[in-house]
């Protein structure tokens, strides 16, 4: 008597084999946030003080600002909105930087401060959120100029005496007859320079903040541009605008979360979810074939039988039954009158070779392999019987 040993077998995959199944993930995933803190590391170093007069660095404005002291204007730089709207005076330039950070209703304060204070205000890269409030009656193009370096191109003295510049970017229209419209690509301006309606002060936008960066301002009439708009008075007040202004705090508490989430943000997550679902079913469809497995144990084939059999009792599939079993004898008739097996399952052709051997009814052949499934459980145990009765007669010598 022999005993078979259960081979050892485990459902659970090993440590192993799960990091060699999701390496090629977290290597993908280590990668991108080694990418990401290096990108995020260059351009914040490369953009420190980003239009600021104090900067040096390629995008600071220390230059202008240095060019402007030794023409006798004094430069102060302010990031709340109190200080910006009280400087706005008769003899004082205004510069406000990124006018697109400042809420709506900081915009409208401003606006209000600097409207009739008799001095020059310039909002550099004012987009359409904020030169509706800061400057009514111009509308911001969606489009950017296609090129930074543009000419003139209109009878404003300052421009005309700087010849070309860099202000290529945000493109304006305006209703005011009266405005200046200079730089213009494909027709709009890229520098406006709107006169108020009274007090003898201006409004001047500009499109892009080249003019006013370190590394360009030694470039075509950059220099001499920058410094006829900012030094057409002797105080200069430079606005930065920053999250940090108290001004700010009631309208930003009543946004929501995802309304201070830059839209790049939002756009990447659900870039992020796609390529996930992409990814599950990349995995997904990636089954591989069946890999046949020994049991543990010797399993009788009578157990597995009788086991089925509780089974579709259980579920009272009787139909489920008879098909199994009349396809089971349908299939080992066949070879016995010369069918192939291939063709057991069809009447035409199956019964006549029967009828041919045994000398009986078509008809009642036909009932009994091919006939409804039985309405019970004595009706499916006598199709058995019968079932078993015809192969036992067909075996028959």
């Amino acid at each position: 008597m022999t005993t078979e040993v259960p081979l050892p077998t485990s459902a659970s995959p090993t440590a192993r084999q799960v990091w060699t199944r999701a390496r090629g993930v977290v290597l993908a995933l280590a990668l991108l946030a080694v990418a990401a803190v290096v990108i995020a590391v260059v351009r914040s170093d490369a953009r420190h003080g980003e239009l600021d007069p104090r900067s040096a660095d390629r995008y600071g404005s220390r230059a202008v600002a240095e060019l402007l002291a030794d023409r006798g204007v004094d430069t102060r730089v302010v990031t709340t909105l109190e200080e910006a709207s009280a400087a706005a005076k008769p003899d004082t330039t205004l510069l406000v930087a990124v006018p697109d950070l400042l809420t709506h209703r900081q915009q409208s304060r401003l606006h209000s401060g600097f409207a009739d204070s008799g001095g020059r205000t310039v909002l550099v890269s004012a987009g359409s959120t904020s030169v509706d409030r800061l400057a009514p009656g111009v509308i911001a193009d969606p489009a950017t100029s296609f090129g930074s370096t543009l000419d003139p191109v209109c009878d404003l003295p300052a421009a005309v005496r700087a010849g070309s510049a860099d202000t290529g970017g945000l493109r304006y229209t305006t209703a005011h007859l009266d405005a200046d419209e200079c730089y213009p690509s494909e027709r709009l301006a890229t520098l406006l320079r709107i006169p108020a309606a009274t007090g003898g002060g201006d409004t001047v936008l500009l499109g892009a903040p080249d003019i006013l960066l370190n590394d360009r301002l030694d470039e075509h009439g950059n220099a001499s541009l920058a410094l006829q708009l900012l030094g057409s008075r002797p105080h200069l007040v430079w606005y930065l605008p920053s999250l940090a202004d108290a001004s700010a705090a009631s309208e930003e508490g009543r946004r929501s979360f995802f309304d201070l989430l830059p839209s790049g943000w939002l756009w990447g997550t659900a870039q992020l979810f796609v390529a996930a679902a992409l990814a599950a079913l990349w995995r997904a469809r990636r089954l591989g074939p069946l890999v046949p497995e020994r049991l543990p144990v010797a399993i009788r084939a009578s157990e597995t039988v009788e086991g089925r059999a509780r089974l579709y009792r259980k579920a009272n599939a009787r139909d489920r039954a008879a098909t199994a079993l009349r396809s089971t004898t349908r299939t080992r008739l066949a070879p016995l009158v010369g069918v192939p097996v291939s063709r057991a399952h069809t009447p035409e052709t199956l019964l006549p070779s029967l009828s041919t051997r045994l000398h009986g009814d078509g008809q009642a052949l036909h009932d009994l392999l091919f006939g409804p499934p039985p309405g019970d459980d004595a009706a499916l145990t006598t199709l058995a019987a019968r079932l078993d009765a015809l192969e036992r007669e067909v075996r028959r010598p």
